[in-house]
């Protein structure tokens, strides 16, 4: 009897862009996903200057928003990695005089 063969799906790469910095990821990952893949956890501070990055995972906290293709408040934990997408990281943080 001959061998059957299974083809195993393959990861299919991206690269997406965070603060002008290149960060690879794969197909189907969250853009959260892809940046604690290259061990960045935080990449916004909230109104006290406090490192946020995720905290739920699942879009109820949003610690983790971010601005994407100029649309800013993103939940980075929802939003699917797409080829060729520019990040940039929001503060919420206020200087103080």
């Amino acid at each position: 009897m001959p061998a059957t063969f299974r083809r195993e799906p393959q990861d299919i790469p991206l690269i997406i862009t965070v603060d002008g910095v290149d960060f690879e990821g794969v197909e189907g990952q969250s853009i959260a996903g892809v940046l604690l893949a290259q061990r960045r956890s935080a990449w916004r501070t909230g109104p006290g200057g406090s490192s946020r990055g995720v905290f739920c995972g699942i879009g109820v906290c949003f610690d983790c928003l971010v601005t994407v293709n100029d649309l800013p408040d993103v939940r980075a934990c929802r939003r699917p990695a797409t080829a060729g997408d520019v990040v940039v990281t929001q503060s919420r943080h206020e200087e103080r005089a």
